[in-house]
């Protein structure tokens, strides 16, 4: 798996060059250049930041769950992980987390899974993936370039059997998770408007983003 590193930045959010509040099943998306700095909080305690990232000077060079996992040997993220692409490149490395656990594996809600899970009448809730679906739009994106995605702040443990169950967040209020871009990257975040299971303790809550300059 992987031990939680507790690790705080020393950043100051008033020396911010860039920061925005995102309200409860909104989303984001922006370019974060190499060398700054990237802060995601959770303003209010147990969300879920569903969070794609790719080479901005080459799109179709994205995050990989798979290579990233393999690469540290650790299925969830934390201070220290660095997020790979499919070509092997280092997107961002966690330089702070005071949350510690960050999920790989869940993917993001989508109508699809929203009424096998949980009911037929879930049809027509908002999922994170129309959010993504707008957001890659701007940037010149369709649906194929939605690929995995990382879930900060969301607890997704794995059973002994292999399969995975979606329990309350590990995460409070304030608790953020802070990234150092290796190279110019594309984010796109849907804060999770998820309401039937506990990632966001069925009441969805605002995030905040923050980036700082190079130091």
């Amino acid at each position: 798996m992987s031990a939680k590193r507790i690790v705080e930045s020393t950043l100051d959010p008033a020396a911010a060059i860039y920061a925005e509040t995102v309200l409860a099943g909104d989303g984001w998306s922006g370019e974060v250049k190499a060398g700054q700095f990237f802060r995601i909080v959770d303003l209010h305690g147990n969300q879920a930041a569903d969070t794609l990232f790719y080479n901005a000077r080459d799109i179709s060079d994205r995050y990989s769950a798979q290579r990233t996992i393999r690469e540290q040997q650790a299925l969830y993220l934390t201070t220290g992980a660095r997020l790979f692409t499919e070509s092997g490149s280092v997107l961002m490395t966690i330089v702070a987390d005071t949350c510690g656990r960050h999920d790989t594996l869940g993917g993001a809600c989508a109508m699809e899974s929203n009424m096998v899970r949980y009911a037929i009448e879930k049809r027509f809730m908002h999922a994170c993936r129309n959010t993504f679906l707008k957001l890659a739009r701007r940037h010149g994106m369709e649906k194929r370039d939605i690929a995995s995605n990382i879930n900060f702040f969301m607890n997704v443990p794995v059973t002994p059997t292999g399969g995975l169950t979606f329990e309350d967040g590990v995460s409070d209020a304030g608790k953020y998770v802070e990234m150092r871009a290796e190279r110019d990257t594309l984010v796109l975040i849907s804060n999770c408007p998820q309401l039937n299971n506990p990632c966001n303790a069925y009441n969805p809550t605002p995030i905040q983003v923050l980036i700082w300059d190079a130091a």
